[in-house]
């Protein structure tokens, strides 16, 4: 997640009810209200309040008003213009408003952001998916929309015997990497995982045509099998004249349809609503139509109460209105999915693989409409880490569904797709993940490469640790096991609280970039907000994430912190002779502490060694950063030095200094890099340590960007010795 300096020239602006009032500030960022550190308990809705439609239309009204002041404030160029999408008011009356970002009409893919204010209108802070303005060098593309359509099909990786047209390609600007580019966004339609109409975005650099992101359109549980009966349950149901229709007006109009079998390429051409002359629904097999109905009618009530009664939210768009679903859909789908193009959720019938048990489990309808959830709040791209962190996201609130509902023939538990006559017995286990043989346990980093259903098993396992801690449980009747990746030990915070901290995170702080290094500050904040920045809560947080090897765990609130004055004890230098931890970012972010999402393997650009770097700068626009770790082991012998690799690539000339990046000891520059040392690859940097020879020290890179024109600072294979 992006975290930054969110105001320009040092200004925040106040927007309250329409008007705009420029207060100046020391702060880009000041702290944000939070809970008394004694505080143990959640406000109610994550602390929200409960909004009415009218009232939500109105908070949405006056984002759009001030959205040319919020864009201004926050040093956004010209050319970009924000859209209101959503608004949550706190309990003490502060406002959280998401915006989409255009840039000369143009989409902007990764230009989301959430901005945070004051209940009197004031600006304190902001979270962007992508820091800075936007600027490229023009809206005009090398490839036509059918050359980009071609070569969408040529890249498609998640479906075969691929086809689009040039109406399926549409210009966008993709600002997921740090230097926004010119790109083709294209739809390509063949066969894959969801069937033999799925769906695949290819996102095409619109000069080169060369692939810059793809994945799959289709939010979907994909396994050998899904379904279960729920048993004997009450639902809600409409009279029409002298029938009944399966329409839940208690839960936003939500309609159940027969899809009649109609092929997953247009799953409603044969769909027709359930109605019958008494209200009584199936007969709890598979031999009547209306019994997977009752299911997908029953768990998608109960999905709208958990969110009703423990977020005060309204539906998936939170606007109140439901989504409609669709059952038996095709033939022999093994499948269920969202699909937020049309607002609607579509679920199979399974297969003889399954004993042909229908795809409406109460965790899978937990499990979609949670997709659509994160569709309306952070909208988490769906490939590579983010994509792991939307399917954990379905996950997690699709098994505290299944919790709430407390349906006795299917007891809350910590296995998704357990009813769903799988041959192991279940679809993904939260406790353990990698128990299946396939899915990850523990961050490592490949985690952005793997198909997201398996990489959605670190936050999976990351929620289940700060819910229910570590060791051996029976829950629901099913054996529960909470180990850790670093052999750690700890109690949880309940069920209930680690899913006020993941909602928080998730509508208020995640972005559609957000990594999982970003889910661990978006959670630790949230856990700030709700139970205070001292608080246990935030404390086992913390470790939860270094459980699942995501940062390190914040120190005990219950243990004094020393003080300067008080001596602190010399770290062990690891047995390598590099005083540093993971010095080539080769274990992610173990070991350092950053300001923003800069420890990367993005292939937007290249490792000295390795796949992993630390990308620094690059904004085009005011904006600091910091990469630091302490309790360095600076040698005692010989004479210590500090050597890195650095590349410098910039859009400055001459040779006035810029854009900088200072090497720090202890707060002391050493040295200073700038836009004048560019390079065309790598070069080895020495800084003589000769001074703190003994001592333990803090090592910062201070990144500093000015308003025009960027420059990037590429940083690799740290050592001191």
């Amino acid at each position: 997640m992006n975290r930054k300096n969110a105001l320009a020239a040092g200004v925040a602006a106040a927007l309250a009810l329409g008007s705009v009032t420029v207060v100046a500030t020391q702060s880009a960022a000041a702290p944000r209200p939070t809970a008394a550190s004694g505080e143990s308990a959640a406000r109610p809705g994550a602390g929200f309040q409960a909004m009415t439609a009218d009232a939500r239309g109105e908070a949405i009204r006056t984002a759009t008003r001030n959205a040319t002041a919020t864009a201004r404030a926050l040093g956004l160029g010209s050319d970009e213009r924000l859209v209101a999408k959503d608004v949550l008011i706190d309990a003490d009356g502060a406002r959280h408003v998401r915006y989409d970002r255009t840039y000369r009409g143009l989409s902007v893919i990764g230009g989301d952001l959430v901005v945070h204010l004051a209940k009197d209108g004031t600006i304190t802070g902001s979270d962007l998916a992508h820091q800075g303005a936007i600027r490229i060098a023009g809206t005009t593309p090398k490839l036509t929309a059918a050359d980009a359509s071609a070569k969408a099909v040529k890249h498609a990786r998640h479906v075969k015997h691929a086809k689009a047209g040039s109406k399926d390609s549409s210009l966008v600007v993709y600002a997921v990497g740090k230097i926004p580019v010119l790109a083709y966004r294209s739809t390509v339609t063949g066969e894959g995982e969801t069937g033999p109409a799925s769906r695949e975005a290819v996102i095409l650099d619109a000069s080169s045509g060369m692939p810059l992101d793809q994945y799959e359109l289709h939010q979907s549980i994909t396994g050998t099998g899904n379904g279960v009966t729920v048993g004997q349950v009450s639902i809600e149901t409409t009279q029409t004249g002298s029938g009944y229709t399966l329409t839940d007006a208690a839960h936003g109009g939500t309609i159940v349809y027969d899809s009649y079998n109609s092929p997953q390429s247009n799953p409603r051409q044969n769909a027709r609503a359930f109605s019958k002359t008494t209200n009584s629904w199936g007969n709890g097999t598979s031999s009547s139509r209306e019994s997977a109905a009752v299911d997908a009618s029953y768990g998608l009530a109960k999905t709208w109460d958990y969110y009703k009664n423990s977020f005060n939210r309204s539906g998936i768009r939170n606007d109140g209105r439901g989504a409609p679903a669709y059952v038996h859909v095709d033939t022999g789908l093994l499948n269920a999915f969202y699909d937020d193009n049309c607002f609607c959720m579509y679920f199979g019938d399974g297969s003889s693989q399954n004993g042909n048990t229908p795809v409406t489990a109460v965790d899978v309808a937990g499990h979609e409409m949670s997709h659509g959830v994160t569709a309306a709040t952070a909208n988490l791209t769906y490939s590579g880490e983010s994509g792991g962190l939307n399917e954990a996201t379905s996950d997690i609130f699709g098994t505290m569904v299944e919790f709430s509902a407390d349906n006795t023939g299917d007891p809350g538990d910590y296995y998704i797709g357990e009813k769903l006559n799988m041959s192991g017995g279940y679809m993904r286990r939260m406790d353990s993940p990698a128990a299946d043989g396939r899915s990850l346990s523990c961050w490592n980093s490949s985690a952005g490469s793997v198909d997201v259903h398996l990489s959605s098993g670190i936050g999976n396992h990351f929620f289940y640790l700060a819910a229910e801690g570590t060791g051996a449980k029976t829950i629901g009747g099913r054996s529960h096991n909470g180990t850790t990746c670093n052999n750690d030990t700890f109690t949880g915070i309940g069920k209930d609280k680690a899913a006020a901290v993941w909602y928080r995170a998730l509508s208020t702080y995640m972005t559609s970039t957000t990594n999982y290094a970003g889910a661990r500050t978006a959670t630790l904040q949230a856990a700030a907000d709700l139970y205070g920045t001292n608080s246990q809560e935030r404390y086992l947080v913390s470790k939860a994430w270094a459980a699942v090897s995501v940062g390190t765990a914040l120190p005990d609130p219950g243990t004094p912190t020393p003080s300067p004055s008080t001596p602190t004890p010399s770290p062990t230098t690891p047995p390598s002779g590099n005083a540093l931890t993971n010095g080539s970012f080769e274990q992610g972010t173990s070991g350092w502490t950053q300001s923003d999402s800069i420890i990367t393997n993005s292939s937007l650009q290249a490792a000295r060694d390795g796949s992993w770097y630390a990308w620094m700068m690059g904004y085009g626009a005011d904006a600091i950063e910091s990469l630091s770790q302490s309790n360095v082991a600076v040698p005692s012998t010989g004479t210590p030095k500090l050597t890195f690799w650095l590349k410098v690539t910039t859009q400055e000339s001459g040779s006035t200094a810029y854009d900088t990046l200072k090497v720090k000891v202890n707060g002391t520059a050493l040295a200073t890099y700038s836009n004048a040392d560019a390079s065309s690859g790598y070069v080895q940097k020495t800084v003589d340590l000769s001074a703190y020879k003994g001592q333990t020290v803090k090592l910062e890179f201070a990144g500093t960007e000015d308003t025009y024109l960027s420059t990037i600072f590429l940083v690799d294979q740290i050592a001191i010795g």
